[in-house]
């Protein structure tokens, strides 16, 4: 009827107003994500941050700060997982021995140092142990400038681990950035 489509119109064009009203009649929600990586701007690129705790999901953007650390953490260890998975894998089938040798070395320092160091950061982390948390971080950080040394005689191979090695600096860096900045009181 005529009266039922004019009260839908009439309710779509209300509903539609107060959407649009919305964010200006209080005060617009804070985006969490901004607000910690502009904190560690100095340490991390600002458009990495941001992409990376937004891939995290849609909550990220209103979660804490202690939350954007242990998603920070939870990145950098699997990232540093899947390089010891590829730099493993590269020195099954590598034929130069020094490379070959580089990329198990690749492998061990991913898979024995920083990402253990990671998850044992981010669990110590989560109980808002930060003493603890901290004393892992000269440990976190390791597998990637380690890797990219132990492949500087084999320009090839260290080109195949450059951009792991990289996103996996970045991705620690963040987390230690966080760490030193989260709320210690909360």
């Amino acid at each position: 009827s005529t009266m039922t489509t004019r009260s839908s119109s009439l309710l779509l064009l209300a509903l539609a107003l107060a959407v649009q009203a919305a964010p200006t009649a209080g005060a617009p929600a804070a985006d969490t994500v901004a607000d910690s990586c502009n904190a560690i701007r100095d340490f991390v690129d600002y458009a990495f941050c941001a992409a990376a705790l937004r891939s995290s999901g849609p909550g990220a953007s209103t979660a804490d700060r202690h939350a954007h650390l242990l998603i920070a953490a939870d990145l950098a260890a699997a990232r540093g997982t899947s390089a010891r998975d590829a730099a493993t894998a590269m020195a099954r089938d590598e034929r130069d021995p020094g490379a070959r040798d580089g990329m198990e070395a690749c492998g061990i320092l991913y898979g024995a140092t920083s990402v253990p160091a990671l998850q044992f950061m981010r669990g110590y982390a989560a109980a808002r142990a930060w003493d603890r948390a901290r004393s892992l971080l000269s440990l976190t950080g390791q597998a990637g400038i380690g890797c990219e040394a132990a492949l500087a005689g084999a320009a090839a191979a260290k080109g195949r681990m450059a951009a792991a090695n990289r996103e996996f600096d970045q991705l620690t860096t963040m987390a230690t950035a966080l760490l030193n900045r989260v709320d210690h009181v909360g």
